[in-house]
């Protein structure tokens, strides 16, 4: 039988045990994370409106955890997903959904929709999805709930700490410039003259975040647009990449990373951080089989050449093996390509992110 002293002991040490416990998740508590976009980072907002941009149906979502289409461009998880992840925490929810109330609040929110791009008549040919300026109008008003739950102040350190993804830009050549040969900014643009309009305009939703109180920004350019099977489908002869969508993408991102360092001097901080997607596609697309895919020229779901023609659908040609692809969809690359992209945000060199990754912003972070 058990001595007084050593029951109290005992109930000491289980008492300690359950506070060091129950204090455990408060003190590893993942950073909150924003995301704003399109398709690539889209994980269901366009579920909740009336348009075509959307990602419902299946084989979307065939290898996400629960096998079901969820609204993202993906076989399985994007990169906001994988950056959660490696954030230690939960997937953020988009922003219409209704489960995104109280304490999950807390942990942040997607406001990404597909089809959107830097301008506002980017992807009018979806109708009803929402524009750059609408998702900053709904990080606002996020701010506004979040303050009647946990106060301004909190909410003031809430998203000054948060990780703030930002992906655009792709919309704006594919699905504006280049939709139709006579688009109207190609008539109102060369395209070295459109791609630093684009620019002029990103600078300014960046300077729009940085005043709503976003302090670490992860911005992203495009990858190779003339290498995705769309482009090879309908503009490649011998599977070569497009020239022009391939020259978009070389004016652009190169012109971005300059305006990032620009912003970031005048700001005296390094609040945006440059993710050179180009050369992360690049390195897959390049030599695919260094990476382990058979193909970068082949969609896994789709039709016609490449697979490469019109949209993924319940009845389009799929893969039996999405791991060995390196695009989805004839726009998407597939959740493992996604892996390596997020993998180089993380650890890769300032060939691949400028002026840090995100371990490095993670373990600065960390200190403050």
């Amino acid at each position: 039988m058990s001595s007084p002293a050593s029951v109290t002991i005992l109930f000491f040490a289980l008492a300690v045990a359950a506070i060091s416990t129950n204090r455990a998740p408060q003190a590893e508590a993942a950073r909150a994370f924003f995301v704003f976009g399109d398709s690539l980072v889209d994980n269901g907002n366009n579920n909740y409106l009336v348009t075509s941009a959307r990602a419902d149906s299946p084989p979307y979502g065939i290898d996400y955890p629960t096998h079901r289409p969820t609204g993202r461009f993906s076989n399985g998880l994007n990169i906001a997903d994988l950056i959660s992840q490696q954030l230690g925490s939960e997937s953020t929810l988009p922003y219409l959904s209704p489960e995104l109330t109280g304490q999950k609040l807390l942990v942040g929110a997607t406001f990404a929709s597909a089809g959107v791009g830097i301008l506002n008549d980017t992807g009018i040919q979806f109708t009803n999805i929402i524009r750059i300026t609408q998702q900053i109008e709904f990080f606002r008003e996020y701010q506004d709930r979040v303050s009647a739950i946990i106060g301004p102040a909190e909410t003031k350190r809430l998203v000054n700490g948060a990780l703030v993804l930002i992906v655009l830009g792709g919309n704006d050549f594919v699905n504006n410039y280049f939709f139709t040969p006579l688009s109207a900014r190609r008539l109102q643009y060369s395209l070295p003259e459109f791609s630093s309009f684009l620019i002029s305009e990103y600078r300014k939703i960046l300077m729009r975040l940085y005043e709503l109180g976003a302090r670490r920004v992860l911005v992203t350019g495009t990858g190779p647009l003339g290498c995705v099977p769309a482009e090879l489908a309908t503009r490649s002869i011998n599977g070569e990449c497009a020239a022009e969508p391939l020259e978009a993408a070389q004016l652009f991102n190169p012109a971005l990373i300059q305006m990032i360092q620009g912003l970031n001097q005048q700001l005296g901080s390094d609040v945006f951080v440059a993710a050179n997607s180009m050369k992360m596609h690049t390195d897959f697309i390049s030599n695919p089989q260094a990476f382990g895919f058979v193909t970068s020229q082949m969609a896994c779901c789709g039709q016609g050449r490449f697979n490469g023609l019109g949209v993924c659908t319940p009845t389009s040609n799929l893969c039996p093996n999405r791991n060995v692809y390196a695009f989805w969809d004839p726009f998407h690359p597939t959740e493992r390509a996604n892996r390596y992209i997020v993998q180089q945000m993380v650890t890769g060199s300032n060939e691949y992110m400028q002026p840090m990754n995100l371990s490095t912003i993670m373990a600065m972070d960390s200190r403050n």
